[in-house]
């Protein structure tokens, strides 16, 4: 398989898990109610981390991590490291 075509391949598969993970995280917005989440207790106040947004980060971090991943792969083929072929 030629440079372009995994190339080409990789970007789908990145469009995909954005696609997933944009889903997911609309789901999860929308399903629980806003009031039911994690609560941090500091010397103050207590913190509230509803679900909704803990799901939405953690979509979004792991679609910029298969990013970051398919990125470095891509940059370490192109100076001809062949580590993952």
């Amino acid at each position: 398989m030629t440079i372009l075509a995994q190339t080409v391949q990789l970007a789908f598969r990145i469009a995909i898990v954005w696609t997933g993970g944009f889903l997911l995280a609309a789901a999860v917005n929308v399903l629980p109610p806003s009031k039911v989440g994690l609560t941090l207790y500091g010397k103050e106040t207590p913190l509230l981390i509803p679900f909704n947004h803990i799901g939405f980060w953690t979509c979004l971090l792991a679609a910029m991590t298969v990013t970051a991943l398919v990125v470095l792969r891509a940059m370490l083929t192109d100076i001809g490291w062949r580590l993952f072929n």
